[in-house]
């Protein structure tokens, strides 16, 4: 159960902290003292969605934890599948959010995530508020009560494996399944493409090594003349005087010199080594010489050669990488449509395979599915008999309809509250106080499925008054002997069954709001009662009015 709530800098709540107890705990309060802030905590201490507005004008974050004690097995194992060891059979989850909407999480003092709170919090309670009692509008959301009631989580995830099997099946045949006119042409045009390719005979860089060849060629008298002159410098003429043979000259001379003078040895080296060097450049000069000597049909070939590389780098990518790349792919479809026959006719039976198996699984779960919803409907027809509405008839309609993500059913609720009348759907026929009455029996039936310890009920008098919402009320107060339930409330004849009961106050201190949550004494529950039955003038009558609710409901 939640024993303790701790909020600070929520929305108009400074600093609150609410003790629950066991049995039924009623929030009341005037409209807009904040019992919705009180319920928007809850949600955010259990991973759900915030956002930055939640933060108390002027504060840097705002902060909200919340104790669970006396949980059962079931609760603290999950808590320890995610590393978390409960502390005296209990939990402490909190959440910080700051200002900017940055959000941590911590659970028994560890650090965790936003999803871990939210999954442990599926464990720990259920909150009901009147979005829920709007889902009863839409039939979608009914299959999933069914399934609650039918516990049909392990054959619903059995049958989704081999739906989607199915659906991959059938994607991939389609893909194959080419009318043979457009195979024809696809099939031409990827053979003329490849031949194309492997008849360039392609290589990486060809382009770039032809580029420069091309400009070699294009400045070859330039070139010439340039390696000419350096030649000469370096040869010389017919008489010598090149700078080869004058540095030979000028080594020779300073060896025979340094064999009277040594320290000219280094400098003889030296001069041996330059001479080295200078004909490892004549050499060179000779070669890059001979490489000027072409053909000018070469540079014509070139040319053409270039320009062939170009139109198919236009076609095909710019690159020799990108229409190497783009032959293999058409390569790899060329093969692909070749076989395609071969391949949609295995696609095809595995689709068949797929659909009978999923078609078995989905036959299995509508058949459950159809026991489950007779239970269901019988239960919260009785139910909804105690919540006074005597004449009320409850079904579930079944349908069968394509495979889907869910199986083969529809399923919505019907329902007829007076006596002759036929059972239609529930958005054409039910009132608001009679949709909440409907999804309260919803709850309580459902409520034997789940774990949670604590069931909150956020204004789930709406739309209810009179003897109805004393039958609400009874209800409630039966739902929490075997389980905590807190509820947020209009009604005084709800509010005088519980065991606790906090009311929730706007006040204004210098020009800033707050909101506190008092826990009242059985004299203040009488004077509270009262102004909800009579407003904001509470008089005698409405005092012996409220004493009077609080003994009759002592009593049931």
């Amino acid at each position: 159960m939640l024993s303790e709530l701790y909020i600070e800098n929520i929305a108009v709540i400074e600093k609150a902290g609410i003790q629950f107890r066991k049995g039924l705990n009623i929030l009341t309060g005037e409209t807009g003292a904040g019992k919705s802030i009180v319920i928007d905590s809850i949600h955010a201490v259990l991973g759900e969605r915030t956002s930055r507005d939640l933060v108390r004008t002027g504060a840097k974050s705002a902060f909200v934890s919340a104790s669970f004690d006396d949980l059962p097995d079931a609760v603290l194992e999950k808590a320890r599948e995610y590393g978390f060891e409960p502390e005296d059979g209990g939990l402490l989850l909190q959440r910080t959010i700051s200002a900017e909407g940055k959000s941590s999480c911590r659970v028994n003092g560890r650090p965790t995530s936003v999803s871990v709170l939210r999954d442990l919090g599926r464990f720990l309670l259920s909150i009901h508020g009147q979005h829920d009692t709007y889902e009863l509008l839409s039939p979608e959301l009914h299959l999933a009560y069914v399934d609650r009631m039918g516990e049909t989580e392990a054959l619903l995830e059995d049958y989704r494996k081999e739906y989607r099997e199915m659906e991959h099946c059938r994607r991939e045949w389609e893909k194959l399944q080419m009318d043979e006119t457009n195979k024809a042409r696809r099939i031409d045009l990827l053979q003329y493409q490849i031949q194309e390719l492997e008849a360039a005979q392609l290589h990486p860089g060809e382009q770039e090594e032809l580029a420069a060849r091309k400009t070699l060629y294009g400045n070859s008298e330039k070139v010439s003349a340039a390696l000419g002159e350096a030649r000469a410098c370096l040869e010389g003429g017919e008489e010598g005087g090149g700078a080869v043979s004058e540095v030979q000259s000028a080594a020779a001379a300073l060896q025979e010199a340094a064999r009277f003078l040594p320290a000219l040895s280094e400098t003889a080296e030296r001069l041996q080594t330059l001479s080295y060097d200078l004909q490892d450049c004549q050499e060179m000069l000779r070669d890059a010489s001979s490489q000027l000597d072409y053909d000018p049909a070469q540079l014509e070939e070139i040319e053409e050669r270039l320009d062939l590389l170009y139109r198919l780098g236009l076609k095909y990518g710019g690159t020799e990488e990108a229409m190497l790349q783009y032959l293999e792919e058409c390569q790899s479809e060329l093969e692909t449509i070749t076989l395609s026959e071969e391949h949609a006719a295995r696609f095809a039976q595995a689709y068949q395979e797929a659909r009978t198996k999923a078609k078995q699984h989905a036959a299995v779960l509508s058949e459950k599915r159809r026991k489950a919803g007779e239970i269901l409907a019988g239960r919260v027809q009785e139910e909804l008999k105690l919540l006074d509405m005597p004449n009320v008839r409850f079904e579930v309609e079944q349908t069968a309809c394509e495979l889907g993500p869910d199986g083969a059913d529809k399923l919505q609720f019907l329902v007829s509250t007076n006596p002759g009348e036929p059972p239609k759907p529930i958005a054409k026929i039910a009132s608001g106080g009679e949709l909440s009455r409907i999804m309260l029996a919803l709850k309580t039936v459902l409520s034997n499925q789940d774990l949670v310890g604590t069931m909150i009920f956020d204004e789930v008098d709406t739309g209810i008054g009179g003897s109805a919402a004393g039958k609400v009320g009874k209800k409630l107060k039966e739902v929490s002997r075997s389980r905590q339930v807190i509820c947020v409330t209009h009604s005084a004849q709800i509010a005088a069954m519980a065991e606790t009961q906090f009311r929730i106050e706007k006040k204004v201190s210098e020009n800033r709001t707050f909101t506190d949550v008092r826990l009242l004494s059985h004299e203040e529950r009488q004077k509270e009662i009262a102004r909800m039955i009579g407003g904001a003038d509470v008089t005698e009558l409405t005092m012996k009015n409220a004493e009077e609710m609080l003994r009759l409901a002592q009593t049931s």
